[in-house]
């Protein structure tokens, strides 16, 4: 194992029971639904823009100045009028157990599943190990955390629960494995009836009724209610493979995508265990990949992810509950494979071996890519995202895996109001009046990684 950081190993667990640098480049897309189809906007940092951009600018570089050679931090964008973003990555680690599939946080851990059937423990945001889990099953496609509850996704099309504890030691135990083993004797078998038939690739939790949703490549998603480990529901949802299954813990709502290039929104029926289909959002033939919902006090904004690089993103109607489709957004050169969403960031992995960093702006639908993580050397497969409260600016980390069969944490800092570097230049020019935005246009330029480049000019594509 190869680690950069902090390294130290923790007690393991062998049973599966126990007893005890971005280009200085921004992107925006305009995303009100007559200018959908128009142009790409850009700040260009070799290029004047207008006084109060530039004063700005100043404003953000006496803030933020610029890191000595020693200093891991990087700032991106470079000389833009838009709130400054410092990133690093603060650990990269390399295990020889195959891919990593997924990443979830919780209780100030990261857990990772992989090809092979252990389930490591990091601690954040160091990533020193803190044990694994040792399951009868491997190729773990999806984790998610809730509390001191783990579920898992394994080979075998089964999940399992687990519960944890953290205090000097990592100590674990299974709960159930669902579905539950029916008695020989007992007939039908039922187990076999509810289990997927396939391989089971993302799964959510609705917290407020104890709902675990699976979603599986054998096109149907399935409801477990956790209290008693049974399966309330199962319902084919797409024509293809379902990639992506979140809820809406507000009103219990479910989106899911599919290979099939569609994302579908289900509404359980009242008093009911089943689930109807309330909208098709169905914007191209490309498939959908990920998913993201993003929820504020005043708005509902949903993303995915999808194979021609592109993130469309759709906002919910305050009166009717509707989600209209409010854009698209365009850096991405290859398929997007993963999203996470914090506050009103949006972070997107991508097959070009990128992480973008996009952020909403407050009350409106504007989107603007703050910067691109490059550090990998191969495609972004998994994402997870978490909040780190600081003084003055708004702190984020970022767990990141890849086909490189590294995994990554990121620590990005962000100046919490774009208001305030326009503020700065306002009080700096007296015959201004009201707020604005200079912008300029230019022939759409993905941003290609470095490191994508170099492997595909020596014909080692991602190898």
């Amino acid at each position: 194992m190869e680690f950069y950081g902090r390294n130290g190993l923790h007690g393991y667990m062998d049973e599966e029971s126990n007893p005890s640098q971005s280009p200085p480049r921004l992107s925006i897309r305009t995303n009100h639904l007559d200018n959908m189809y128009g142009r790409d906007l850009q700040f260009s940092p070799g290029r004047s823009s207008s006084p109060r951009a530039s004063a700005a600018a100043a404003a953000v570089h006496s803030m933020f100045p610029p890191g000595s050679p020693e200093s891991p931090w990087m700032l991106s964008p470079l000389q833009t009028p838009s709130p400054a973003l410092l990133y690093h990555c603060i650990a990269s680690l390399h295990r020889q157990e195959g891919n990593i599939y997924s990443i979830a946080l919780s209780k100030g851990l990261a857990f990772t599943g992989s090809d092979s059937n252990r389930i490591r423990a990091w601690r954040q945001p160091d990533c020193t190990e803190r044990g694994y889990i040792k399951a009868s099953s491997g190729e773990v496609r999806a984790i998610f955390a809730y509390g001191n509850m783990l579920f898992t996704t394994h080979k075998d099309s089964k999940v399992r629960i687990w519960n944890y504890t953290v205090s000097d030691n990592f100590r674990f135990k299974k709960i159930a494995t669902l579905p539950k083993k029916t008695p020989f004797l007992k007939f039908p078998k039922t187990s076999s009836q509810q289990q997927h038939k396939d391989c089971i690739s993302c799964m959510a939790y609705y917290h407020a009724e104890g709902l675990l949703y699976t979603g599986s490549y054998d096109r149907t998603v399935k409801a477990w209610r956790v209290l008693d480990k049974k399966c309330v529901d199962s319902f084919v949802a797409h024509e293809s493979n379902v990639n992506a299954v979140v809820v809406n813990q507000d009103d219990g709502c479910v989106f899911t995508c599919s290979t099939d290039g569609s994302v579908k929104i289900w509404r359980r029926v009242y008093r009911e265990n089943s689930h109807t289909l309330t909208m098709t959002l169905k914007f191209q033939q490309s498939p959908v990949n990920a998913l993201a919902l993003s929820t504020t006090f005043n708005n509902c904004f949903l993303y995915s992810g999808s194979s021609d690089g592109t993130i469309n993103f759709w906002e919910k109607e305050k009166m009717s509950g509707r989600f209209n489709h409010g854009g698209f957004l365009q850096g991405h050169r290859f398929a997007v494979l993963c999203l996470a969403a914090v506050e009103r960031l949006v972070f997107s992995g991508s097959e070009d071996t990128t992480i973008r960093v996009w952020r909403r702006e407050e009350g409106s639908c504007f989107h603007e890519c703050l910067a691109v993580l490059d550090g990998h050397r191969g495609p972004v497969r998994c994402l997870a995202a978490c909040l780190e409260m600081e003084k003055i600016v708004m702190g984020f980390l970022v767990y990141s895996a890849s086909l490189d069969q590294t995994f990554k944490v990121w620590r990005v800092k962000v100046m919490p109001e774009e208001k305030v570097c326009f503020d700065f230049a306002e009080r700096n020019d007296s015959n201004t009046k009201t707020k604005t935005k200079t912008t300029m246009e230019y022939e759409m330029s993905p941003v290609l990684s470095p490191n994508w480049v170099e492997k595909k000019l020596q014909g080692n594509h991602f190898q």
